[in-house]
């Protein structure tokens, strides 16, 4: 990258404190076990995990939402969570980093979604989720879609972290798509549902790989592939862009007539877990800030190589974002 496309980038992720994101997605709680492995089960041919610590994460929308809090946006979160024990520690946590939550909406009746991470020797050994995927309806719909509109007010840019647990739906996207267009805001889908056609009206659509073959309904093996489900994908969807990441291969941003890829600008890789939430969280920011999508998906890149340079569910801090810039 050439330093005055660097300097430009840390100008624009310098203006990002402020910025006021809505995220409006699936919340979860993220629940690592630590521990070590010395031998095997007598019962049945596993490890037997000797626990030495625990430790709790926002993830999924929530964790979009502590992405951008953490490069000093202000983010609004929209989304569905219980009341059970597991629903207020996420809201204590969402509080205690200072995320607004006066769109969620807490439900009596559906337990908060969990994700149980079994961590020992830098290895997960296993994962176990205890979730509720009914779609969101009824008072609980009209609820949701009055916040949102109230949010969407004072947004700057809108993230939709779609995670299949019942808020992003076929009902609930259309409403919050005609939302953001009427307001002109960026919107940015991090998909689940391998039918693009129901994020129709989003400006932009960040598929991993895999993500993006099962929408395409074809393999990805090179390049000339990969612009063909892409065109494909932005076609079905009605799209300004899509982004595509690939992993260590890094990524691929397109639009209807051209395509660039951005090599990966990760270091080392410990784990991948929420990377995805980093760079959607930075796609909005970005555009938000005054960035091109070019330019907002090479800060996306930067921030996701700060990620997966951590173990679990993480953030890249503003400071981190601007020393993999290269700035002074």
């Amino acid at each position: 990258m050439e330093l005055e496309e660097r300097r430009d980038l840390v100008r624009i992720a310098r203006n990002f404190n402020g910025r006021r994101i809505l995220v409006v997605g699936d919340l979860i709680l993220d629940r690592f076990v630590w521990g070590r492995v010395d031998r095997i089960s007598p019962e049945a041919p596993v490890p037997v995990v000797e626990v030495t610590g625990e430790s709790i994460h926002l993830g999924g929308a929530a964790n979009v939402a502590c992405n951008l809090a953490a490069l000093g946006a202000r983010p609004q979160l929209a989304g569905l969570v219980g009341t059970d024990r597991e629903g207020l520690m996420l809201s204590e946590e969402l509080r205690r980093i200072g995320i607004e939550e006066k769109a969620l909406i807490r439900d009596q009746e559906r337990r908060t979604t969990v994700k149980t991470r079994i961590i020992a020797s830098h290895q997960q050994v296993c994962r176990t989720d205890r979730e509720d995927r009914r779609p969101v309806d009824g008072s609980q719909l009209d609820q949701l879609l009055a916040s949102c509109g109230d949010a969407f007010n004072s947004a700057e840019a809108v993230v939709f972290s779609d995670y299949a647990k019942g808020v992003l739906t076929e009902r609930t996207i259309p409403e919050l798509a005609s939302m953001a267009r009427s307001r002109s805001l960026f919107a940015a889908v991090d998909p689940k549902s391998d039918d693009y056609a129901v994020y129709r009206g989003a400006s932009m659509i960040t598929p991993n790989k895999k993500e993006a073959e099962a929408a395409a309904g074809m393999r990805i093996f090179d390049e000339s592939s990969l612009v063909t489900a892409g065109r494909k994908l932005i076609d079905k969807s009605d799209l300004e862009h899509l982004l595509i990441t690939r992993g260590e291969e890094g990524m691929t941003l397109l639009d209807r007539s051209s395509s660039w890829h951005i090599p990966t600008a990760a270091r080392e890789v410990f784990d991948v877990t929420g990377a995805g939430d980093t760079v959607i969280a930075v796609m909005a920011l970005g555009v938000a800030s005054g960035a091109t999508p070019l330019q907002a998906a090479a800060l996306a890149n930067h921030a996701a190589g700060v990620v997966v340079g951590k173990l679990g569910t993480s953030q890249a801090e503003l400071g981190e974002l601007l020393e993999s810039l290269g700035a002074d």
